[in-house]
């Protein structure tokens, strides 16, 4: 086996970030198995993913032939036994501790090829708790993408401490050859890079809002004005998702104890009332 052997992915969950990771991978020309835990769920990813290539095709990023390629790579199912023959397969779903490692308990017993990596786009929570639920913990890796994951370029690579090079070097092989995206390097910490630098951001202009110093709207034109950012940082909450953010935080501050980790009240309060951002429809601020 090579390490360009990788051309059967499965990715695990279609939400917002699953569906995303299924195009980039259909689009560069791999057959991917979506899966999801209900057909409601599958419903709706396939509808996300023939939005997300028509809109491309729309706006002249992909060509209709490449859009009905792309489709025809793309299979769907709700049985994760389906996976037996995968090369890589991707988890993708909500960002639950107990839910990700009983689904790396059930991958590592159906995924039949002794040479498959088996990995988790998690962004907070530890690698070596998913590897060794398994009975292949080198070939268990973090590949966190970022959203949305067909433009961002970045892919952090998170390796656990039984992870092997020749899988480390697969991975980073088929993210620079087939799909075209920038990996970095992390160690299997909290937050990893991008995120144990952006979400204490992201909390501290949560807490300016919350105390009053000021409001959302000068919140954010002062980072997109002043610094230039694309996005102030509630807009990007909002299009993050808050509960995504408070998961991270929560994992962050449980393996930290730093003060500046924890969640704040409003945005525990937010969650808690399903305002989540743009997927919910409103957040910090109201979308249609």
């Amino acid at each position: 086996m090579t390490d360009t052997d990788i051309t059967r992915v499965g990715v695990v969950g279609c939400g917002q970030m699953g569906a995303g990771i299924a195009e980039v991978f259909a689009r560069s020309g791999l057959h991917v198995l979506v899966s999801e835990s209900s057909d409601t769920a599958l419903d709706a990813g396939r509808a996300r993913l023939h939005t997300s290539l028509t809109r491309a095709a729309e706006r002249g990023k992909i060509t209709d032939a490449e859009r009905d390629d792309t489709l025809a790579r793309l299979d769907y199912t709700t049985d994760l036994g389906d996976h037996a023959d995968r090369d890589l397969v991707v988890e993708a779903v909500v960002e639950n501790e107990q839910v990700k490692t009983e689904i790396f308990k059930t991958l590592d017993k159906v995924v039949t090829r002794p040479d498959a990596i088996l990995a988790s786009n998690t962004s907070s929570i530890p690698l070596i708790t998913l590897a060794v639920a398994t009975s292949r913990p080198e070939q268990v890796l973090g590949i966190h993408f970022f959203n949305p994951a067909p433009v961002q370029r970045l892919v952090e690579i998170i390796p656990a401490l039984t992870t092997s090079n020749e899988t480390i070097a697969r991975a980073e092989k088929a993210m620079t050859d087939s799909l075209g995206k920038h990996p970095i390097r992390a160690q299997d910490r909290s937050g990893f890079v991008v995120n144990a630098l952006l979400v204490p951001y992201l909390l501290s202009a949560i807490r300016m809002f919350e105390n009053g110093t000021a409001s959302k709207e000068d919140i954010d034109n002062g980072m997109v004005l002043g610094c230039a950012h694309p996005m102030g940082p509630l807009a990007l909450s909002d299009l993050i998702g808050l509960d995504t953010i408070r998961s991270v935080a929560d994992s962050m501050y449980a393996e930290f104890k730093e003060p500046l980790y924890a969640a704040p009240p409003l945005l525990q309060r937010m969650v808690a009332a399903g305002r989540l951002g743009r997927k919910t429809g409103g957040g910090f601020y109201p979308y249609n």
